[in-house]
């Protein structure tokens, strides 16, 4: 059976060193935050890493939702740690967000080991920046806290979400495998409990309570950690809202799950939810299928290969349905593709399944489909289930071209695809100078520019992590290509990389930029620096000259530099439209950017329908790729007409939304390489430049 204990690395990250305390401590209080763009303009939710010198020992998960209505926002916030959390309430400065602030923090209590500890912040100083991807913040500053609260003797177990036990992502389905996060929910040295699987073990349960009321449903327990339950949901729990509590001597917080009838959850090889799906090629009745890779070989004393159009293929996961009969028990089958509609979609493609569902072990289904001919190939095309409309998070497979040994992955050679087979890693490093003109109902319009980028590293595993899902191709013509991807619940990226840490990066523009060695904001080993601030009209925006990017070095990347020089900015002549007649076709006219310079036109239309889990999001899209030098492009009715229509009492109603963007890419970019301090490798790495101009679009 293919069942994985997933430690948590958040969790590992968070753990303390219990310890007796003084009354009161001197502390120094750092925080490294980062939000999203915000909605509404104003409301941004802040997630980060705190450090409280004396009260605790290493990071601690920091969350704080702050509204910009007042010259001064305060904010609750909550601290959580492996021992408990802290909470109180955060000041914060606005003008922190263009360069410098002053704010402060309380502390007002906290839950377990840190229940009623108080303490004061009260002058914390504030560094961050505002732009396109969102909001960064550093604070640090010096305090006092009182430990003397007393918090309890056993740390109480507390629950963080609940998930599905292989996508990792909201909702979970009767008679499928699930995940509980969190915190003292089990033994530090985690144990599975021998099969049939017991309800409780050493008087430790997870139970699901309807929220409407009645009696709660213990699950069946698979492993028990002190970060991570595995359990199986049992088939006999009806669809619902319910609250879910972990009981460990104590009973946990209740955390509110939905349970739906159906969400199918792929395996994944790296066991993170994401990236290269467990499917195995099948070869023939007399030889074991082949674990699907990159290229052919044997690794880990298994036969791999990339899957072949023509070849079925064996996908496991968990979620197709209830099945009472399988929940806890082997040596047990049921099919449900004889009486639903499952279909795998690779790639866009859309297959027919030959069977679904249990194939001997409890709560596993086995998703059996062949590949046609025209199947894309790739070393990450995108893997997804769906049933009976409902589809899974996004994976993706490896597909090699006929005859071949090997899968094809543009800038990868078959030496670098097999050194990935192996453990191996690839290294990368991408920077760029952004800019995006973007007109936003509650935002108004603005500009918006800034600098990022990243030092990443991939396993083969996530070859997927720069690429996007696929949907299905409605149309590829005239260099326009229209997509539909329909998205139901929560789903997730199909692959993440490791990012590097590459010291102090700054940057320096032409004159009359302002930028003299301007330090990019380092979060998570990203680096990011905003031109301006959106929310006090800043704006900000790049300009003719050249740009060059200065990295002293850190712990993995060393020192380096890269410049590139910007000509007249890409620029449209006219506005973006807020409405498009599909019938009449689309052409824009642009001046500025280097005749080479990649132009993409792309348009969206979302309907949605149903709410929360049962949330269902049809995305249907247009992409037409020209360059800078023509200087004009009509996106003709044939491609428009295949966009859904809709009138603004959708907008206003929150079921259909539309957009429509211009985007240059400056080609070619900058190549530049950087040492990798392990082996004093090169790191090859791009400096480029990016234009955009968007906006929301009805389309009719």
């Amino acid at each position: 059976m293919i069942r994985y204990a997933r430690v948590s690395s958040f969790a590992l990250a968070l753990l303390i060193t219990a310890g007796a305390q003084a009354a009161t401590v001197s502390s120094t209080f750092t925080l490294t935050a980062s939000a999203p763009l915000s909605t509404t303009g104003t409301t941004y939710t802040l997630t980060g890493q705190a450090t409280m010198s004396g009260v605790y020992t290493g990071n601690g998960a920091f969350s704080s939702t702050i509204s910009f209505t007042s010259a001064t926002p305060t904010a609750p916030f909550t601290i959580t740690l492996s021992g408990g959390t802290l909470t109180g309430s955060f000041v914060f400065d606005p003008s922190a967000l263009g360069g410098k602030g002053t704010g402060s923090l309380k502390i007002t209590g906290g839950t377990g080991t840190y229940a009623g500890y108080t303490g004061t912040f009260s002058s914390v100083t504030e560094t961050g920046s505002i732009g396109i991807s969102g909001l960064t913040l550093n604070c640090t500053g010096t305090g006092t806290v009182n430990t003397s609260g007393g918090g309890t003797t056993t740390p109480v177990p507390t629950i963080a979400s609940v998930t599905d036990g292989a996508s990792y992502t909201a909702t979970v389905v009767p008679g499928s495998f699930i995940t509980v996060w969190g915190t003292n929910l089990g033994p530090a040295a985690g144990v599975y409990p021998p099969f049939p699987w017991p309800t409780v073990s050493s008087g430790i349960k997870v139970t699901f309570t309807p929220v409407a009321g009645g009696a709660g449903t213990d699950a069946y327990l698979e492993y028990i950690g002190a970060s991570q339950i595995n359990a199986v949901l049992p088939s006999t729990v009806p669809v619902g809202n319910y609250n879910v509590t972990v009981t460990n001597g104590t009973v946990s917080n209740q955390v509110g799950t939905q349970v739906v009838a159906t969400k199918v959850a792929l395996f994944t090889q790296d066991t993170t939810g994401t990236g290269l799906a467990v499917v195995q090629n099948y070869i023939s009745q007399s030889q074991l299928p082949d674990w699907n890779r990159l290229t052919t070989g044997v690794y880990n004393g298994s036969a791999s290969s990339p899957a072949k159009p023509g070849q079925t293929l064996i996908a496991w996961g968990t979620g197709v349905g209830a099945w009472a009969a399988g929940d806890n028990a082997v040596g047990i089958y049921h099919d449900f593709s004889a009486t639903q509609t499952i279909r795998a979609i690779v790639g866009g493609v859309s297959i027919p399944v030959a069977y679904a569902g249990r194939a001997g072990w409890a709560a596993e289904d086995q998703i059996n489909f062949t590949l046609p001919a025209n199947v894309p190939t790739g070393c990450s095309v995108t893997l997804q289930i769906s049933v009976a409309g409902v589809l899974s998070a996004p994976t993706s497979i490896a597909i090699a071209p006929a005859g071949a040994t090997a899968c094809v992955q543009p800038g990868y050679t078959t030496q670098q695809l097999q050194t990935l087979d192996q453990g191996g890693t690839i290294t990368s490093g991408g920077f760029s100078l952004s800019q995006g003109m973007i007109t936003d109902p509650s935002l108004g319009s603005f500009t918006s520019a800034g600098a990022g980028g990243v030092f990443s590293q991939i396993t083969g595993y996530q070859l997927s992590s720069s690429s996007g899902s696929q949907g299905v191709i409605l149309a590829n013509s005239g260099g326009c290509i229209v997509t539909r991807t329909t998205n139901t619940g929560s789903t997730v990226t199909a692959g993440h990389g490791t990012s590097l840490d590459a010291g102090t990066v700054t940057l320096t523009g032409p004159a009359g930029s302002n930028l003299n060695n301007q330090k990019l904001t380092e979060i998570s080993n990203a680096y990011t620096y905003s031109f301006g601030n959106p929310l006090t009209g800043g704006g900000g925006s790049l300009m003719q000259g050249t740009y060059t990017l200065n990295g002293a070095g850190g712990t993995d990347v060393g020192p380096f530099n890269a410049s590139i020089t910007l000509g007249p900015l890409f620029t449209l002549n006219s506005p973006l439209p807020s409405t498009v007649t599909e019938s009449a076709g689309l052409t824009l006219n642009w001046t500025g950017g280097n005749a080479s310079d990649v132009v993409e036109i792309i348009g969206t239309s979302d309907i949605t329908s149903g709410t929360g889990a049962n949330k269902t999001d049809t995305v249907t899209g247009f992409v037409c790729t020209t360059t800078a030098g023509q200087k004009t492009f009509t996106v003709p009715a044939s491609i428009l007409t295949l966009l859904p229509t809709f009138t603004a009492a959708q907008v206003a109603a929150d079921t259909a939304a539309g957009g429509l963007s211009v985007i240059s890419i400056a080609t070619p970019s900058t190549n530049f390489n950087a040492p990798l301090k392990k082996d004093n490798s090169n790191i090859p790495s791009a400096f480029g430049s990016v234009i955009s101009i968007s906006g929301s679009a009805l389309y009719r």
